[in-house]
């Protein structure tokens, strides 16, 4: 039996737990705030109770080993929203995922506090419950739907509170790359060059693409895709941002990709193909692209993942 440290733990639980929570890709070009995909590169946090709150970190860039991090303050938000007073924790990260670059790590820190606290409090708020709790403190669920159930989510705001997801399993066929430059680039700068308002057109521009992207998914048809991952809300005002981004979409479309799009709110440029029969070498030719468009950064292919998994006994 685990010793209860500063809250409410399940019987049993105490002896620590492991996350595993996938990067994600969001947006897809027009899904701004609404779409997501998972994908095979993650964060892992060990977790033990303990007499005051830690934190470790390893992986890319810098994080401060100290408990005001985002794996705490989704861990505390979960047993707030429980209404039980959080138990004190030790966590050690190790981390994978690029750190702002457009692919979720914030989300993936957060989901992973949520998911943790789930387990100690004896699976109170459950994957739903998870997913409510982490989409609330990001602000938008694209990211998080899919670090918590996996695969292409949709999702949407509900009239009330909280939100409305929908899986799709990316089809087996489609082929991921990220070229990740060499730079960072905070959602929050990201955001601030978005206008407030926009025309009718820019809307129905974006949305007739948005539904044309779950479709493509939906009925394995990744022809759509040059149109349907198009957008006018958000990547034209990201654009100045990230040197070569446009010519390098331009590049990737004439080489025979299905779609080019930032990932999240970038720099990662994101791109699907298809392997057509009779050019194998459509993916290095894409590769090669990419190389040159990320500089000193990396060219990363990477499989569809599941959500976030968790395990009991973290040491």
């Amino acid at each position: 039996m685990g010793v209860n440290v500063g809250g409410d733990v399940g019987g049993g639980e105490a002896e620590g737990a492991r996350v595993r929570v996938p990067a994600t890709s969001a947006n897809l070009g027009p899904g701004f705030d609404c779409l997501g995909l998972a994908v095979g590169l993650y964060l892992e946090v060990r977790a033990q109770l303990a007499p005051c709150d830690a934190f470790f970190y390893r992986g890319p860039g810098s994080v401060p080993s100290r408990p005001d991090n985002l794996t705490h303050e989704g861990f505390r938000a979960a047993y707030a929203a429980l209404g039980r007073p959080a138990p004190r924790v030790r966590f050690e990260a190790h981390n994978e995922i690029p750190l702002a670059r457009g692919l979720g790590s914030s989300s993936a820190a957060l989901v992973a506090g949520v998911a943790l606290a789930d387990h100690f409090s004896g699976g109170a708020l459950g994957r739903e419950g998870v997913f409510e709790v982490a989409a609330a403190l990001e602000g938008h669920p694209d990211n998080v739907a899919p670090a918590v159930y996996g695969g292409f989510t949709v999702s949407a705001k509900r009239d009330g509170d909280g939100y409305l997801t929908q899986v799709l399993a990316l089809p087996a066929r489609w082929r991921l790359l990220f070229a990740v430059p060499d730079f960072e680039l905070l959602t929050s700068a990201a955001r601030a060059v978005l206008p407030s308002r926009y025309g009718r057109d820019d809307a129905v521009f974006t949305a007739s693409r948005c539904a044309l992207w779950t479709t493509a998914v939906a009925l394995d048809r990744p022809e759509l895709l040059g149109v349907a991952s198009q957008d006018r809300l958000h990547e034209p005002f990201r654009e100045p941002l990230i040197p070569g981004l446009a010519a390098c979409r331009r590049a990737l479309l004439g080489a025979g990709a299905s779609a080019a799009f930032l990932s999240g709110a970038g720099p990662t440029l994101g791109v699907i193909y298809v392997e057509r029969p009779g050019d194998d070498g459509l993916g290095e030719r894409l590769k090669g692209l990419l190389r040159a468009f990320a500089g000193a950064g990396e060219v990363l292919a990477l499989p569809p993942s599941a959500g976030y998994v968790i395990e009991a006994g973290g040491s």
